[in-house]
């Protein structure tokens, strides 16, 4: 092991310490995933499995005086990737020009961990140690993550023993059955950044936007509310907008833990429409179309059970009017 690399895993370790008398040691875990995350120069090739789907990711993390760049890439099917730096990310899909917002943060929860605050993670969810376990034929840390209230999917952690990288991320439903999978299948670590992300560093991206100009419309309340939210979750966001492509309006809101966020799509239904039902699923993202008992047209899609999602939406309805 570098000299460089050793000393940062010292210090790592050594703040790990510091805190254990603080934190619990699976928080304690938890906090040196995250502090890896942001210290260390990697790369990680990842597999994504869901529904006998396989999708291969790389995800590529370098340190320049002060300024963070990811880069995160699809290896297969069209061309899709992200490059982050600092708090902005630039997304690229062969099916649309690229774009780049302000404030936003790289899809899947896989990447989200390693960087959201640990506070509702620890709130909504039991970090409990179960164990080790091999990964990349590297002693890896196993962390469960178990949801306090039903409704919503649990986690195992495999956490890089050397490092305190997050390896592999499974996600449960509540009989422990594996609903989603990304796993490491090989790891780069550095003490210099990887050289292509010095060329991202210095390109020409996407001038960013921020979301208030993607949405201009301000924060105005809906004449529609939600009657029941899982145990944890609140509303976060809501606006009016056109949906892309079919210019349909609707009123949208978003509700969250703090770990996952729910969308929530709301439409007059036409005149005479059917109560029906559509379920569509990728991986841990159930997206529920219907038209509910309150004759509204609702689409809601998270990385939430079918139930809780339908739960959701049948529970949209108007807002009670004040005499």
């Amino acid at each position: 092991m570098s000299g460089l690399r050793t000393l940062v895993l010292a210090l790592a370790w050594t703040f790990s310490a510091s805190v254990m008398a603080e934190a619990g040691p699976a928080e304690t875990l938890l906090q040196q995933m995250q502090q890896a995350y942001r210290q260390l120069n990697f790369e990680l090739t990842l597999v994504e499995s869901s529904q006998g789907q396989l999708e291969p990711k790389r995800l590529t993390r370098g340190h320049f005086d002060g300024q963070v760049l990811t880069h995160l890439t699809h290896l297969n099917g069209r061309p899709r990737e992200y490059v982050q730096r600092d708090d902005e990310i630039s997304f690229f899909d062969a099916s649309h020009d690229g774009y780049t917002l302000k404030h936003s943060r790289l899809p899947g929860l896989f990447n989200r961990l390693q960087l959201m605050s640990l506070e509702p993670v620890l709130k909504h969810y039991d970090a409990v140690i179960a164990g080790r376990s091999r990964v990349l034929g590297r002693v890896a840390q196993v962390v469960r993550l178990v949801p306090r209230a039903d409704h919503y999917y649990g986690y195992v952690l495999w956490l890089d023993q050397e490092s305190g990288l997050l390896l592999k991320l499974d996600t449960l439903d509540k009989d422990a059955g594996l609903v989603e999978q990304s796993m490491g299948v090989a790891l780069h670590i550095s003490e210099e950044p990887a050289a292509f992300l010095r060329e991202l560093k210095a390109a020409s991206l996407p001038p960013a936007m921020s979301p208030a100009e993607v949405y201009p419309a301000p924060q105005q309340p809906l004449p529609w509310q939600a009657g029941w939210l899982p145990q944890g979750f609140e509303v976060r966001s809501q606006d009016k907008h056109k949906l892309p492509v079919t210019e349909q309006p609707v009123d949208y809101l978003m509700a969250s833990n703090g770990v996952v966020d729910v969308s929530v799509y709301v439409a007059q239904a036409g005149i005479g429409a059917e109560p029906q039902q559509q379920l569509v699923r990728q991986g841990a993202t159930h997206l529920v179309s219907l038209v509910n008992p309150a004759r509204v047209e609702v689409t809601v899609v998270g990385d939430i059970p079918a139930d809780t999602a339908r739960r959701i939406a049948e529970s949209i309805q108007p807002k009670a009017v004040n005499p």
